[in-house]
């Protein structure tokens, strides 16, 4: 039986060619889509960092990939020119570069999905700042693999490269503004300073944080109107998150008149202690004779309050008020109020 010979090749050269084509490509595709299922489970088991992170990248395997390995496989026994040698690794490299870029688009989905807790129903304000990270990921990935096909084909990137730096300086200075807004919104989903739904003070703003957008966010002032804040200024400034105050310190002053004697005086910083620390969820500090007001002699109290809402701070104070002034009544204590007393002296 003759032989025949294809471009410099036997027919049973091609054969073992397309053989060995087919056996790789079933091969990769087989185990690609083996690494999918596995990776796809519903068992929460099955969730590993590993399973998720390697084997699901690995499972998205695509096909071009596939035949590009193949191709390159079967014509290692093949003698072929120096210039298809070069055309046929051009390809498979650029298919290399492509399927490593979509393995890093999955890998930047994953890593961004497992930064926000690996839960989509996340409110809209973190879905929507890590969208917008995960794009510029994404871009900075398919920009690298454009480059490096370039490169590949034995294009001269350097002045091209040089080009967009030239360029993206330029953008850069144009839409600073909104860069700085932008970059500081992912700053807040990173490194949370507040949440939405906290009560925040921003110098002489305060309310609830409504929502945390690209460029600003929105707070529900006491008062009730909504302010608008950059985000670039939000960050600037000083932050203060009451919710999430583990207690809240509370001081206050009573005044009593000139006219109490020292030895009921003396009796008052206990009196203020014992109704302090009768009331649930406080923590008592101090209470001290602190000094001779213009207006009577000044105590000082000082507690906790065991829990940060305003509500249970008001209540409580309230009720000491109540007592203070029950305990000051039955012990004949009078408090002072504030002004002068006259003396007139009658001239002979």
């Amino acid at each position: 039986m003759r032989d025949h010979v294809i471009y410099g090749n036997s027919s049973v050269q091609w054969a073992l060619t397309a053989a060995l084509a087919f056996v790789v490509y079933i091969g990769v595709r087989l185990g690609a889509r083996m690494l999918a299922a596995r990776a796809g489970r519903t068992d929460p088991a099955a969730h590993t960092v590993f399973n998720d992170l390697v084997i699901g990248t690995l499972g998205t395997t695509g096909r071009l990939f596939a035949l590009a390995i193949a191709l390159y496989a079967g014509t290692r026994v093949l003698s072929l020119p120096e210039d298809t040698e070069r055309y046929v690794s051009h390809l498979v490299m650029i298919a290399v570069l492509v399927q490593a870029a979509i393995w890093a688009n999955h890998v930047i989905a994953l890593l961004l999905q497992h930064r926000g807790g690996w839960d989509r129903s996340a409110d809209a304000q973190q879905a929507t700042t890590f969208a917008v990270l995960g794009f510029i990921a994404r871009v900075g990935v398919w920009s690298l693999l454009a480059l490096m096909v370039l490169a590949n084909l034995g294009f001269n990137i350097t002045a091209l490269v040089a080009s967009l730096g030239i360029g993206g300086v330029a953008v850069a200075l144009a839409v600073q503004n909104i860069l700085g807004d932008l970059f500081s919104s992912l700053s807040i989903a990173l490194d949370k300073p507040f949440e939405i739904g906290d009560f925040i003070v921003v110098g002489d703003s305060q309310g609830t944080v409504e929502y945390v957008g690209l460029k600003s966010t929105r707070i529900r002032s006491i008062s009730g109107e909504q302010v608008i804040l950059s985000n670039s200024d939000l960050l600037r400034s000083r932050i203060h998150n009451y919710k999430r105050m583990r207690e809240r310190r509370v001081e206050f002053t009573i005044r009593l008149v000139y006219e109490t004697s020292v030895a009921l005086a003396e009796r008052v910083p206990a009196m203020l202690r014992e109704i302090v620390e009768a009331q649930a969820h406080t923590r008592f500090d101090r209470a001290h004779f602190k000094t001779f007001s213009d207006f009577g002699l000044a105590f000082e109290v000082a507690y906790y309050v065991l829990d940060a809402d305003i509500h249970a701070y008001m209540d409580t104070q309230q009720t000491i008020n109540f007592a203070i002034a029950k305990r000051f009544e039955a012990e004949g204590l009078q408090l002072a109020f504030p002004g002068h007393t006259v003396y007139a002296k009658k001239s002979s």
